[in-house]
């Protein structure tokens, strides 16, 4: 289960569901790169937080 101060999202290039952390401090809407601790592609993430709601992450080539 993902926690409220985590994200999931799914790579583009493997298909394998990634947990991240969220860092508060940067904003309701988020959008960085990172590696793909699995299959090492790059996937740009994208992330929304709402108050009271899950947060929403998903990637795209990187």
């Amino acid at each position: 289960m993902v926690a409220m101060e985590d994200a999931m999202y799914v790579c583009w290039a493997c298909g394998e569901e990634i947990v991240v952390p969220i860092d508060p401090s940067q904003g309701r809407e988020q959008d960085y790169v990172e590696d793909c601790p699995v299959c090492c592609r790059p996937n740009r993430i994208h992330l929304y937080v709402e108050d009271g709601e899950a947060p929403r992450a998903w990637s795209e080539e990187g």
